[in-house]
């Protein structure tokens, strides 16, 4: 994974402590966090102009946070111990005095904001410290309770920032990040293997004739990969479904966005279906068009998709994630929210932008054939 650029605050001191009241979202911190990740993370940016105003700035703080933590795992060298470094910055986050980083200032500001939950960002480093330690996994509930570490924490973090929703809502959001995980997990098959990892439950891979550790040390793909990989994806579905339904208990200005992250998410695995299931050799990407479209559809099915009467068992692995919002909830209340900018406009907003550039292309390309 590429890092991107971290720029650093011009504080030379910590910063002293703010009261709620004092928080202000066009601050610097977070409008750095912004062009951070406008330069490093093109696409969430983008992504990120689907979500009212009132979500959009505290989803980029902790995206920028999330991600520069999971670059400093990554990317960490031997002596190094990015893990406890990144539990001191959260200390120093919700002790209101963050370290002299962009996006620990800008975290800092959402945890003040929103009451976030310091139990959700613990599990997202808990995981990645199993990635840190190498960690396999042997059954399907092995990697769910990974997947809820470092996407189920993101979705329920997303939803508080929401609010106000009941713990259903929040377990929903739990398992639709399952469901992304998961997804992911399917797609990237080849390139984490070749950077030692192995995610694919290993009691599936002995089902399948697979010896994990041979196969491991040498990837290729077979139709023996190729059944345990739909496999993960029928997961994968049976998650995004049962997450559906929460979708109409989100507040009415972020149903459409996340409806179309869900659908996009799940389109990576019907098109890893039409290429043949080999994500080994190749990483499948959905494309521009199809992406519109599916947020054409999101828009349209939003206004029909309805809180399930069944409240369906919440997946296992995120019961823990929901118990702790449940707690914390106990201790701040609700929150309200604020509606904004309509969601056609979002989407007119995301389309004029695809055209901007495309004209911009074919103008450059036709500067370049002038004689």
């Amino acid at each position: 994974m590429s890092t991107p650029e971290h720029p650093t605050s011009a504080l030379e001191q910590p910063v002293a402590p703010r009261s709620p009241a004092e928080l202000n979202f066009d601050s610097q911190d977070l409008q750095a966090c912004v062009a951070m990740m406008q330069g490093g993370s093109k696409t969430f940016f983008a992504a990120s102009r689907l979500l009212p105003l009132r979500v959009r700035t505290a989803a980029i703080a902790l995206y920028a946070f999330c991600r520069v933590a999971d670059d400093l795992v990554d990317e960490a060298v031997a002596g190094d111990t990015p893990l406890d470094a990144l539990q001191n910055r959260l200390d120093a986050i919700y002790a209101l005095t963050p370290h002299d980083h962009v996006e620990d200032h800008a975290l800092s500001l959402v945890v003040q904001q929103h009451k976030l939950p310091r139990h959700l960002l613990d599990a997202l480093i808990e995981g990645f410290a199993w990635d840190a330690g190498g960690r396999t996994y042997d059954s399907i509930e092995d990697l769910h309770a990974y997947a809820a570490r470092v996407a189920g924490s993101v979705g329920a973090m997303m939803s508080w920032i929401m609010g106000p929703q009941s713990m259903d809502t929040l377990a929903r959001a739990c398992e639709l990040g399952v469901a992304m995980q998961l997804t992911n997990i399917a797609r990237d098959v080849g390139h984490d293997a070749s950077i030692g990892r192995l995610y694919l439950p290993r009691r599936w891979l002995i089902e399948a004739g697979v010896n994990p550790e041979t196969w491991s040390a040498d990837p290729c793909f077979t139709p023996a990969i190729a059944q345990v990989i739909e496999r993960l994806l029928e997961e994968a579905d049976r998650l995004y479904k049962q997450a559906h339904s929460g979708i109409a208990a989100l507040p009415p200005d972020c149903r459409a966005a996340i409806c179309a992250a869900s659908m996009i998410y799940a389109e990576i695995g019907h098109q890893l279906r039409r290429e043949g299931l080999d994500s080994v050799n190749k990483r499948t990407v959905v494309s521009t068009t199809r992406k519109l479209m599916l947020l054409a559809s999101a828009w349209t099915q939003v206004h029909w998709i309805r809180v399930s009467d069944r409240t369906p068992e919440p997946l296992a692995a995120i019961v823990g994630l929901v118990q702790g919002c449940q707690a914390a909830t106990q201790q701040t209340g609700n929150k309200a929210y604020f509606p904004n900018r309509a969601m056609p406009q979002r989407v007119a907003w995301m389309l004029n932008l695809f055209e901007r550039r495309e004209t911009e292309r074919l103008d450059r390309n036709a500067l370049r054939q002038t004689p």
